[in-house]
């Protein structure tokens, strides 16, 4: 069982910075796969990114490669989104979810554990 809290949303000016924290409680943390999604409303819940069990593979959706940036730390059971360059098409509810294995990891359908979301405001 692995049990996830999102933290360090706000509210940021386009071009501003913020980083998402993914704080996890049970062993299996270690083991899984941690992917970040996003979701506005009125539709539907989007992959942003995720990194592998031992953090050696990360993928990134094509409209955040070079902004965005998904790291680890397995010690403080967290991971991290670095996200730097903010739009306001950024603005969104982020989850992060965890999965055992990286197959099919941009999948939503794919994982088995979600965090309760941080929102993300970015003006223009």
């Amino acid at each position: 069982q692995v049990q996830l809290v999102e933290s360090g949303g706000g509210w940021v000016h386009t071009g501003g910075s913020l980083r998402l924290s993914c704080t996890a409680s049970g062993r299996a943390f270690e083991d899984s796969t941690v992917g970040w999604f996003r979701q506005v409303p009125g539709k539907e819940r989007e992959f942003v990114c995720y990194i592998s069990r031992t953090g050696t593979i990360t993928y990134y959706v094509d409209s955040v490669k070079g902004r965005f940036t998904i790291s680890r730390d397995d010690a403080k059971t967290t991971v991290f989104l670095q996200m730097n360059s903010l739009k306001p098409e950024d603005t969104a509810v982020y989850y992060c979810a965890a999965k055992t294995g990286y197959e099919s990891a941009w999948m939503i359908t794919s994982y088995d554990y979600w965090g309760q979301g941080t929102q993300v405001t970015v003006s223009s």
